[in-house]
């Protein structure tokens, strides 16, 4: 029988959060794992060609596909809302209209490959040799487009009833299947850097099946086929509205990201190489707080839907007591643990003193980041995706106003200095907006 969906109307427990969050951190924690999986089966090869190439054809691909990442915020946000009204129809029919995106996306993308792929490889230039087997990666990866991204809207709607289980199980189910055949193509049958992304391919439609059959309850109801319901105008338009919004949103937030390397590579190889070991520590934090992120999704969006303003406080509430729990678990380990942690990544004796120079920055990083990423979950749970378009472009404004004058009097340290900047621009902004939240709900 297929996991029943909890009811909305469930007391907000802290064992109910927890229930939520635990099962998506544990599901980013084996994110790392494939990764390095998938290094360490090219580098047994000998050469380092196909380790460039299947590096730069994987961040290729995910750029790629992470533009469609819209799909899971904005699926979790209306189907949590649907559930809160107790509209099972449209949550049904909301799983319908993610996947014919995905696949409409997923087809464009394959019928669209060859300008693509050259203009990614004329802002991401590479050797001849790299590019040709990064090419052979890309040409098998790209066929597996559409259940790619068909699970960015499959996990939205699974997070939005509360059914994280389901999608730790997906997530383990895809990488516990590259990861094996990988070592079968690449190791055992000598494939090289096409078995790497066959594996993949292999991973990400099997991903697509079951993640299918895990959400087969909604197929149980003609909803999900009512072609009224589905392709009704307004309920499109307003979806159309909303990942539109967290698109602008997303590309913002990345403009942010992307400034920050480019500048920390203008103050030379050891700043930049300290700052790439910097971010692993950002990346983990990242892991932590998203599962609470995701519990604030689920349950505002549901208190949303069932117009409960005490609700929906409660369901901002106690994610985020959680959520500054682990933040401040993070800061004190980043503090006792990090210059260990920062020796076992880098033999480079000038890059760990730098690194160790730049580490009160991520201290502090998981202390100022908690607010943004809990608000973030907060709005995506309530669909108020045009207040998060708007002041996120009010805090990158900030954040380049800031890094500007920082990076010229402080180097790299002002540049950490002007992303804590940023971090508390997006949390002063939408936190400005927070109270029209529970004016809406009530």
């Amino acid at each position: 029988m297929a996991e029943a969906a909890l009811p909305p109307g469930r007391p907000l427990t802290h064992a109910r959060v927890l229930k939520i969050a635990l099962p998506i951190v544990l599901s980013n924690a084996t994110v790392p794992i494939l990764g390095a999986v998938d290094t360490g089966v090219v580098g047994q090869m000998g050469a380092a060609a196909p380790i460039g190439a299947v590096g730069i054809g994987a961040v290729i691909i995910s750029g790629i596909y992470w533009i469609f990442g819209f799909l899971r915020m904005g699926t979790t946000g209306l189907a949590a809302q649907a559930l809160g009204r107790e509209d099972r129809a449209e949550v049904s029919a909301l799983l319908t209209r993610a996947l014919m995106i995905a696949f409409a996306a997923g087809a464009a993308l394959i019928v669209l490959q060859g300008a693509v792929f050259a203009a990614a490889f004329t802002v991401a230039p590479a050797s001849a040799e790299v590019e040709t087997l990064a090419r052979d990666y890309l040409a098998i990866r790209i066929w597996s487009a559409p259940a790619a991204i068909a699970i960015y809207g499959l996990t939205g709607w699974l997070i939005a009833q509360e059914r994280t289980a389901a999608v730790l199980v997906l997530q383990l189910w895809m990488n516990g299947a590259n990861i094996a055949l990988d070592l079968w193509f690449v190791l055992g049958l000598g494939w090289g850097v096409p078995g790497v992304a066959t594996a993949t391919f292999i991973a990400e439609w099997s991903g697509l099946a079951l993640g299918l059959w895990l959400c087969r309850d909604a197929f149980a109801t003609p909803a999900w086929r009512d072609r009224l319901r589905v392709f009704d105008p307004e309920r499109l338009r307003h979806m159309a509205a909303v990942n539109t919004d967290i698109l602008i949103r997303s590309v913002l937030l990345q403009s942010i990201v992307i400034s920050f390397l480019f500048w920390g590579a203008g103050f030379g190889d050891v700043p930049l190489a300290a700052n790439q070991v910097l971010l692993q520590f950002l990346n983990i934090t990242a892991f932590a707080l998203d599962g609470f992120a995701f519990a604030a999704e689920a349950l505002v969006g549901q208190a949303m839907g069932a117009r409960a303003a005490l609700r929906l406080r409660r369901a901002a509430i106690l994610p985020s007591i959680h959520g500054g729990v682990v933040s401040l678990g993070l800061a004190l380990g980043f503090w006792i643990f990090g210059p260990r942690v920062i020796d076992l990544m880098t033999t480079a004796p000038e890059v760990r003193e730098a690194a160790r120079a730049y580490l009160p920055w991520m201290v502090a990083t998981p202390i100022f980041g908690l607010i943004p990423w809990m608000l973030d979950g907060i709005f995506i749970g309530a669909t108020r995706s045009r207040d998060m378009r708007n002041m996120m472009l009010v805090a990158a404004a900030i954040y380049f106003a800031a890094a500007i004058p920082l990076t010229h009097l402080f180097g790299n340290h002002g540049l950490w200095a002007a992303m804590l900047v940023s971090y508390v621009a997006r949390g002063a902004t939408l936190g400005a907006r927070y109270p029209a939240l529970e004016r809406a709900a009530a």
